[in-house]
C-alpha cells in the first residue's frame, strides 16, 4: 500500500477507500503483484540451482491465491489432508504437493498416499507404520529436527530440542534401522527451524546439519530447507537477506551435490515471506474513547479476524487511510470482542475520527486462515487486487453461515 500523487492510499493502483466503499469493512485485501515480487525475488536468488518453491499454504488458503501461485510455477506445502484437497481443487498436480503433517493419525497419512501427493514423515512411529504398510512401493521424505533454536517467538520456533516437530538428528541411527527393516524408499530430507529468522547463518548451520545427514541416504532426489524468512513489520524493519542466502547456501548446495554424485533439487517452503506484505486488513473506527490514561480507537473487528497481536504479541503497522494529513496523535487500537482485544498499543496515527478507515499491514499471512466466529461474529470478505482491479475472492459471511451446520435438538 502506498500514497498516490494526491496523497491518497492505493493498493495495486486502486484507491483503498474505493475498495472499502464497494466491499465494506472489515475487509482483507491482497496485492497479487507483491506476491509475485516476493516469489521472483526468491527464484532469482537461487538461479543456477535446481530450485522448487512450495508455497506453505497454511498462511493463506484462498483458492484464488493458490491458483495464482500455481500460475507462477510454485508447488504446494500442506500440513493437513484438507489443505491437500484444497490444493487439488486449485489444480495442482499431486506430484507438486508435499504433505508435511504433525501428530496426525496413520489413517490421514493413507488418505494423502491415495491422493498421490509426496509424503513427509516427522516421527519414528509413523515411519515404522509407513514401512510396514507400504514398504518401498511409496517414496517418502523424512523431516529432521536439527536442534537449532530459531524464530521470532518461542511459539513459532520449531527446530529446538523441546519441539514436537521432526525426528531428532540424534535419532538418525535408529531412523536408518527403521528404513532398512521396513525397506522404505527415502527420496527427500527436510527441516524447518522456525519463523521470522533474520540471520542467514542460522540457515547455513541447519543446512550443514541436514546435508551431513543426507550423505547417509543414497537415493535422494531433493533436500527441503523449509523456510521461516523474516519479513519487515515496522517501518525500517530488517528482513532476511534472501540474496545473501542464495549466494551462500546455493554455493554450498552445489558443492554438496558434486560430492553426492548427482544434482539434487533444492526446495523451500515460504508462506509468510510470499503473502504477508501483500495483505492489508481494513477496519472502520466505531468509537474514539478517552480514559484517564489512554485514547482508544475502537474498530469494527477484533482478534477473531486478526489474532496474531494477542497470540504472539506481533506488531502490525497501522495507518489512518481516511485522514492521511491529520495531526499525529497516540492511539491504542482495540477491537469489539468482549475481552482484552488489542491490535496495537500506543500507535502514532494521523488523527482518528469515528468512521475513519484504518489499515493494519502485514495481514496476508495467518489473518484469515486463523480467523474465527468468536462472539458469533462473521468472518470478513477477501479481495484480491490484480492487474489494477479489485476482485472479490471470498464473500462476507452471513447469519446462515453461522447456523448452517447446527442440528436442532428437540425438547420434550
Amino acid at each position: 500500500m502506498k500514497k498516490n500523487e494526491t496523497g491518497q492510499y492505493e493498493i495495486g493502483g486502486v484507491n483503498v477507500l474505493d475498495i472499502c466503499k464497494e466491499h465494506d469493512s472489515p475487509l482483507y485485501v491482497y496485492d497479487l503483484a507483491k506476491m509475485k515480487k516476493q516469489y521472483t525475488r526468491l527464484t532469482s536468488a537461487f538461479k543456477g540451482t535446481k530450485l522448487k518453491i512450495l508455497y506453505a499454504c497454511k498462511a493463506l488458503t484462498n483458492l484464488s491465491v493458490l491458483r495464482y501461485f500455481k500460475k507462477l510455477g510454485s508447488g504446494l506445502d500442506c500440513v493437513s489432508i484438507q489443505e491437500v484437497q484444497l490444493g487439488l481443487k486449485a489444480g495442482f498436480k499431486p506430484k507438486d504437493i508435499h504433505y508435511t503433517p504433525n501428530c496426525v493419525s496413520f489413517e490421514e497419512i493413507k488418505l494423502a498416499v491415495e491422493a498421490g501427493v509426496c509424503i513427509n514423515v516427522d516421527n519414528i512411529s509413523i515411519l515404522e507404520q509407513f514401512g510396514n504398510h507400504y514398504g518401498n512401493t511409496v517414496p517418502v521424505c523424512i523431516r529432521i529436527n536439527p536442534h537449532i533454536m530459531a524464530g521470532g517467538n518461542h511459539k513459532i520456533s520449531t527446530g529446538h530440542i523441546d519441539s514436537k516437530f521432526g525426528i531428532s538428528i540424534y535419532q538418525l541411527r535408529h531412523v536408518h534401522r527403521v528404513v532398512k527393516s521396513g525397506n522404505i524408499k527415502v527420496t527427500g530430507l527436510h527441516m524447518h527451524t522456525g519463523s521470522d529468522i533474520l540471520d542467514v547463518d542460522v540457515f547455513l548451520r541447519g543446512a550443514q546439519i541436514l546435508l551431513e545427514a543426507a550423505k547417509e541416504f543414497k537415493g535422494l532426489k531433493y533436500v527441503d530447507f523449509g523456510s521461516g524468512f523474516k519479513v519487515p513489520y515496522k517501518p525500517g524493519d530488517e528482513s532476511t537477506d534472501i540474496e545473501q542466502l542464495g549466494e551462500k547456501l546455493g554455493s554450498y548446495f552445489k558443492a554438496f551435490c558434486k560430492d553426492y554424485g548427482k544434482e539434487l533439487e533444492i526446495m523451500f517452503e515460504p508462506g509468510k515471506f510470499l503473502v504477508s506484505e501483500s495483505g492489508c486488513f481494513l477496519v472502520r473506527t466505531n468509537v474514539v474513547k478517552q480514559t484517564t490514561a489512554t485514547v482508544f480507537a475502537g474498530v469494527d473487528s477484533g482478534m477473531n479476524h486478526l489474532i496474531r497481536p494477542m497470540l504472539y504479541g506481533s506488531y502490525h503497522h497501522i495507518i489512518n487511510v481516511s485522514n492521511p494529513k491529520g495531526t499525529e496523535r497516540f492511539y491504542t487500537v482495540v477491537g469489539y470482542i468482549c475481552e482484552t482485544d488489542t491490535f496495537g498499543w500506543d500507535h502514532k496515527l494521523n488523527e482518528v475520527r469515528e468512521g475513519d478507515i484504518l489499515c493494519l499491514k502485514n495481514a496476508g499471512a495467518y489473518a484469515y486462515s486463523m480467523a474465527s466466529n468468536y462472539n458469533s461474529r462473521y468472518r470478513p470478505a477477501e479481495v484480491a487486487v490484480y492487474n489494477g482491479k479489485a476482485h472479490l475472492i471470498r464473500k462476507r459471511e452471513t447469519f446462515n453461515d453461522l447456523i448452517n451446520n447446527q442440528v436442532k435438538l428437540k425438547f420434550k
